[in-house]
């Protein structure tokens, strides 16, 4: 099964990179393709795909897994005996795969971001693909981690004030990370749970950044 996305092509005319973006809990697609106008990379195609289950109490929401009621993130929780959360894992591992068949863009040369759960299943799936790097956005970890198949870089941006995901938990999921030798980049910053435009130009800043590493000297 795929997933429906919306789908933003690269403004230099053929895409040589791809940014692949997970919303949060109970958004859609549409929550996070707001932010790519702004996002000034022009070699980078981008795609914003819709969760697969639909959100319980938002209409037109869409979720990764469920929360239990009342659930806190302070409380531990094993989400990896949810149906729900292995689904998404399963369809959006596959959906990659054929992406980047589809789009000729290698994985490789494809980063992977999401925000809030958007932000926990890029580190949950995102290890198991030969990304060129991750970035995680007022992110956490949902369960243990397997070492990932290729080194790459990961950014990771946390508010301070996030009254959703506490901080500690952004700072549980950088020490896993860096457990599985993934070299981290950590911002904390004065912000609750959103997205401002010094994030926003940080994001720009570590996608062009690899493709500076990756010998992709074009403006």
């Amino acid at each position: 099964m795929s997933l429906n996305t919306l789908n933003y092509p690269a403004v230099a005319g053929t895409a040589d990179w791809h940014l692949v973006a997970l919303h949060g809990w109970g958004a859609n697609a549409a929550d996070l393709a707001g932010l790519a106008p702004y996002l000034k990379l022009p070699h980078f195609s981008m795609t914003f795909p819709d969760a697969p289950h639909a959100h319980p109490q938002v209409p037109g929401g869409r979720m990764w897994y469920g929360f239990p009621w009342g659930y806190d993130f302070r409380q531990p929780h094993n989400f990896e005996a949810q149906d729900d959360l292995k689904t998404s894992r399963q369809m959006l591992k596959d959906w990659l795969l054929n992406l980047a068949k589809t789009s000729q863009i290698p994985l490789e040369r494809t980063i992977l971001a999401g925000f809030s759960q958007g932000g926990a299943m890029a580190i949950d799936i995102g290890g198991q693909l030969p990304l060129a790097g991750q970035i995680i956005l007022s992110g956490y970890c949902h369960g243990a981690l397997n070492p990932p198949i290729t080194p790459r870089p990961v950014m990771m941006v946390h508010g301070t004030f996030d009254p959703v995901v506490p901080i500690e938990n952004a700072y549980e999921a950088k020490d896993a990370l860096e457990a599985q030798n993934q070299p981290v980049a950590f911002q904390a910053v004065a912000m609750g749970h959103e997205i401002l435009p010094s994030v926003i130009q940080s994001i720009t800043a570590f996608c062009e950044d690899l493709r500076r590493v990756a010998g992709d000297t074009e403006p």
